[in-house]
């Protein structure tokens, strides 16, 4: 399973949506993910990938982790999982 359809299902989760549901160009708004599922999505994602996320949901607009799009979050996964396997 790649590293965005895995993505895809943790925030298909966290939306109580089935994955068939979540596409791309979706931002986490339009999937009715509020400021604590996104933080839960965030928790989802560490462990899932074994990555720390650059997130601090106090200031998210100051975040290095782009959050506008669920491909988006799919690619700034992909880069920190490059980034930490190196």
């Amino acid at each position: 399973m790649s590293v965005r359809d895995r993505v895809i299902k943790i925030i298909a989760l966290q939306a109580v949506l089935e994955v068939e549901d979540v596409s791309g160009d979706q931002t986490l708004e339009d999937l009715g993910i509020d400021s604590l599922g996104l933080v839960e999505s965030i928790f989802a994602i560490e462990e899932e990938f074994g990555i720390e996320v650059p997130f601090n949901a106090n200031e998210p607009e100051r975040s290095d982790f782009d959050i506008s799009s669920v491909d988006a979050i799919a690619r700034a996964v992909e880069a920190l999982l490059k980034d930490h396997l190196g």
